[in-house]
């Protein structure tokens, strides 16, 4: 049913800004009971929760990483993007987008495949 797809360069430099973009199918984005988050796994590392933002707009993000992290919304693409700047090697992960349920304690019900960014010189 919905289903989401990360997309963006795989190669960021240290310093620079990852930008990724999160296509939504299947559901809309500004539905109610649903938001809208960003996650990343670094290497040999848990997962990473990073931000979220809601059905109408508003966004959260994790304490860490609130003063680099900007995830916005297209809602005529029903897309939601990430932004983290200043990025050093150690945000080299595999990213996911994933939408979270009101309906289930506020679980994750569908994921993205992830998409590796990796940040070298």
């Amino acid at each position: 049913q919905v289903q989401l797809q990360e997309s963006g360069p795989g190669l960021v430099k240290p310093s620079q800004t990852l930008s990724l973009t999160c296509t939504v199918s299947g559901g809309s984005i500004v539905t109610s009971y649903y938001a809208w988050s960003w996650i990343r796994q670094p290497p040999g590392k848990g997962l990473e929760w990073m931000g979220v933002i809601a059905h109408d707009g508003s966004t959260c993000y994790s304490p860490s990483l609130k003063s680099r992290t900007s995830i916005s919304r297209d809602t005529s693409k029903n897309q939601f993007s990430l932004q983290l700047t200043s990025v050093t090697p150690e945000d080299t992960a595999v990213y996911y987008c994933a939408r979270v349920t009101y309906y289930s304690d506020y679980d994750i019900d569908f994921w993205g495949q992830g998409t590796q960014v990796t940040v070298t010189v």
